[in-house]
């Protein structure tokens, strides 16, 4: 009975996760569309897509404190709620400054996403499930990422660009009503799914923030977090303009291609999140097999630097894999919080790395827009995605050495202690 619940919970962190990216991928994905009407540069849309990253960040502290405190059943029901409303409120804009502020209201909605998953995936799955667990429900990204591209073009050139929020922000409103008839957190039930692996050191206790800070394992989540995001969201919001600009392959086109590279992300990234969960069955150490998937998704990123000397279809494959490597390092990233922290505090650790990374997700894409309008200018406008994808590249093995300097070990705090 307890595994069956717990695989159902994974669904609906699926379904949300799934609807969450489909609200949040669809302005990138009429951006040719908007680009007509708007007039507005590259760098005016990074900044658009940084205000979302800055609401996203805030929000993701108050969630990470309220779901350790208030639980994710209503804090969740809630976020999908308000991020629902938001997604609804863009098809009513049509100027610069009213995207920004939809971005905004759209980026504290789902902050509170990613936190109320970890930390149920946490209460219902013992540790060789968690990073299985994790991809399962975190590639309802791609899902949604996949679903997206198939879907925004047909129903903007149908009913028109405003149509595709309305869909899509009603789909939230749906899954409110099936996680509150569905949910029910039973703590006798939690404590089964712990002790079925010997977790009983697993307290419900929330650690101050400032406490947390000073541990370097917290660090480590946080730096990973403030490195790889970028990478992870550049794929998101810049691939159908990079396929439109430097290969000529307008939406219509090029759906194919991003439907494909979000396909292979999901079904490598499942596979990849499901590897260190095998060698710990195999009898490694936690810390081994989470240190040894990730140092091989982080050189799994570098082919990306060269993506400007594949065809078409050859770059489709090479940046599946790599956004399958991004997907698949985050996922065992996740579920060394729960390796390492009490419950009671794996919402806040989330919230601070989420922080972190949309900080640099704030900064990421105004650089990124800076870089493209300069390229265009110089009438090399493919050096300038060049440039960037050489970033992304280097940021995975940039943030597995950190990381692992930071935490050598992901052995619970009980046990290193502050500094350790």
């Amino acid at each position: 009975m307890v595994s069956s619940r717990r695989w159902l919970v994974c669904g609906l962190l699926f379904a949300a996760t799934a609807i969450n990216y489909s609200d949040r991928q669809i302005l990138s994905l009429i951006k040719p569309l908007l680009d007509q009407s708007l007039h507005w540069t590259n760098e005016q849309f990074g900044w658009v897509n940084a205000a979302f990253q800055g609401a996203y960040g805030v929000g993701m502290l108050a969630a990470g404190y309220g779901i350790d405190r208030f639980g994710t059943r209503l804090c969740y029901a809630a976020a999908v709620a308000w991020w629902s409303c938001a997604a609804l409120a863009h098809s009513l804009i049509g100027s610069v400054r009213g995207f920004v502020w939809a971005r905004i209201a759209l980026g504290v909605g789902e902050s509170g996403n990613f936190p109320c998953a970890v930390k149920s995936i946490a209460a219902w799955f013992p540790p060789r499930e968690r990073a299985l667990a994790t991809g399962l429900f975190n590639s309802g990204s791609n899902v949604g990422a996949i679903v997206a591209p198939a879907l925004v073009p047909w129903v903007a050139a149908t009913w028109g660009w405003r149509a595709a929020f309305v869909i899509c922000g009603s789909a939230g409103f749906v899954w409110v009503g099936l996680w509150l008839l569905l949910y029910r957190r039973a703590p006798g039930e939690a404590r089964a799914a712990g002790s079925a692996a010997g977790e009983g050191r697993e307290v419900e206790r929330a650690i101050p923030w400032r406490r947390l800070l000073r541990y370097r394992q917290a660090w480590s989540f946080i730096v990973a977090k403030f490195l790889l995001d970028p990478a992870w969201w550049f794929f998101l919001i810049w691939l159908p303009d990079y396929f439109k600009q430097t290969r000529g392959l307008d939406l219509k086109l090029s759906w194919k291609h991003l439907v494909t590279i979000y396909a292979l992300t999901t079904v490598l990234g499942i596979a990849g999140s499901w590897l260190s969960g095998w060698w710990i069955g195999r009898g490694w150490t936690v810390t081994r097999a989470r240190k040894t998937a990730m140092a091989l998704f982080a050189v799994s990123m570098l082919p990306i630097a060269f993506i400007s000397h594949f065809g078409n279809w050859a770059a489709v494959g090479v940046l599946g894999f790599a956004c399958a490597a991004v997907y698949a390092y985050t996922s065992n990233m996740f579920s060394t919080i729960s390796d390492m922290f009490p419950r009671g505090s794996i919402a806040s650790v989330f919230s601070l790395g989420g922080a972190a990374g949309c900080l640099s997700g704030m900064i990421f894409p105004v650089f990124c827009g800076r870089v493209l309008d300069a390229s265009r200018a110089g009438g090399h406008i493919a050096s300038g995605y060049g440039l960037l994808f050489t970033l992304c590249a280097a940021s995975g093995l940039i943030a597995f050495g950190l990381s692992h300097w930071l935490a050598p070990r992901f052995a619970p705090i009980g046990l290193a202690g502050p500094g350790a």
